[in-house]
């Protein structure tokens, strides 16, 4: 299968974003992906950053939800796309999951928040398995993916070959240039990329917005926990790639053994 990580510029506006959304879209399907993926709360953007977030309500929802639909049947790609979801007891981030003919998968929401999340949004409560082209994968949100691998393990012993990380790490005003993947002492988010394959023997798809001083690249991590690619920090653009299915075995995934996790009721006794 070919997959697209598409990482644009935080959008101004809502026709901005929109207008992005399109061209990243008909990008990745003229160059052969099956999937295209965008970061976290693309739409309106992630509140609570550096950045103005424009006014998201109903109507604007509503609107979104139509022309990508519209975008994924016209240019044949599915598109997973990082948005907020309205619900009568608040605003969730979320990731909404169009097929290729442009009907919708489902949705996954961010269910673990960042602290500093908790008063912009509320939690979501339930995951879900999403299949396209007879490929399964799951959806785990910043956050959930840096600090709660079992967002990712959920998704792989479920048989996912992939999961995506739709996600903003980083900021426009201030920070450190990064040079190089997996540096060191730079940041932990892509060290914890590498864990989050390794892990569960599958791959791992995170997506950044293009920030001035982003704090990790968009990536596709193989199942061995190696880099496969990853688009220059900073910069706008489609990261397109192949992944090989066969090779997410799922296999360290699979052993996993939720019943040997029992609390002991008694000191063990001596072998």
């Amino acid at each position: 299968m070919i997959i697209a990580l598409a990482s644009p510029r935080v959008a101004c506006s809502l026709d901005a974003g929109l207008a992005k959304i399109e061209q990243f879209v008909s990008e990745a399907a003229g160059r052969g992906a099956e999937i295209v993926c965008f970061p976290e709360a693309y739409l309106p953007g992630l509140r609570g950053q550096e950045f103005e977030v424009f006014p998201f309500k109903q109507p604007e929802h509503d609107r979104v939800m139509q022309v990508v639909a519209d975008w994924s049947r016209k240019y044949g790609i599915a598109t997973i796309l990082g948005m907020e979801r309205l619900t009568p007891a608040g605003r969730q981030i979320a990731a909404y999951v169009f097929d290729a003919q442009g009907q919708l998968q489902g949705v996954q929401t961010k269910n673990q928040l960042d602290p500093t999340e908790d008063q912009f949004y509320i939690p979501g409560d339930t995951r879900q398995i999403f299949e396209i082209n007879t490929v399964k994968f799951g959806v785990s949100i910043c956050h959930e993916g840096w600090r709660y691998p079992e967002t990712v393990r959920w998704a792989a012993v479920r048989g996912a070959s992939i999961v995506f990380h739709p996600q903003h790490t980083g900021s426009n005003r201030e920070g450190v240039s990064l040079t190089h993947w997996g540096e060191p002492d730079g940041p932990y988010y892509e060290q914890a990329m590498k864990m989050r394959s390794r892990e569960n023997t599958i791959y791992f798809a995170s997506v950044n917005y293009a920030l001035r001083f982003a704090e990790s690249a968009t990536s596709l991590i193989a199942p061995t926990g190696e880099c496969q690619a990853y688009l220059p920090y900073g910069e706008e653009g489609v990261l397109v790639q192949t992944i090989h299915v066969e090779q997410a075995t799922g296999l360290l995934a699979s052993r996993y053994a939720p019943e040997r996790y029992r609390e002991s009721a008694t000191p063990a006794a001596w072998a």
